[in-house]
């Protein structure tokens, strides 16, 4: 079976990589700048930025620390990530990337149900 994702905001489908893109910037530009994503077997994907970069985690189940994705090379930190509940939270720059990155992330794994094999992220677990 294909894994499929769906965006948990009570959206009636699943997206597929051909649409989840413009569904993230469509909740961006409405100010929605937590989005969570679940697939048919269970795996969490959660994105959070601050329009500039982003924080992607990647859960394989409910209460799993998960993976994320990492910019190594970053420096200091970054503000502005608003969590739904109005949190607004900062991360350092290596635990975030830059939004094209993060995009093009999100993509693959909403395509094959994996990383991309150059993607640069830390296990958690």
């Amino acid at each position: 079976m294909i894994e499929t994702w769906v965006i948990n905001d009570g959206s009636p489908g699943p997206v597929s990589s051909e649409t989840v893109l413009e569904a993230l910037q469509a909740r961006i530009d409405s100010g929605q700048l937590e989005t969570w994503l679940t697939s048919s077997s269970g795996r969490s994907l959660a994105f959070v930025t601050n329009t500039q970069r982003a924080m992607l985690m990647l859960l394989e189940e409910e209460g799993d620390p998960g993976e994320h994705a990492v910019d190594p090379g970053a420096q200091g930190s970054s503000s502005g990530f608003v969590l739904s509940n109005g949190q607004d939270d900062e991360y350092p720059g290596e635990d975030t990337v830059p939004m094209h990155e993060a995009l093009r992330l999100v993509k693959q794994i909403v395509c094959s149900g994996s990383w991309p094999t150059d993607a640069r992220r830390v296990v958690d677990r």
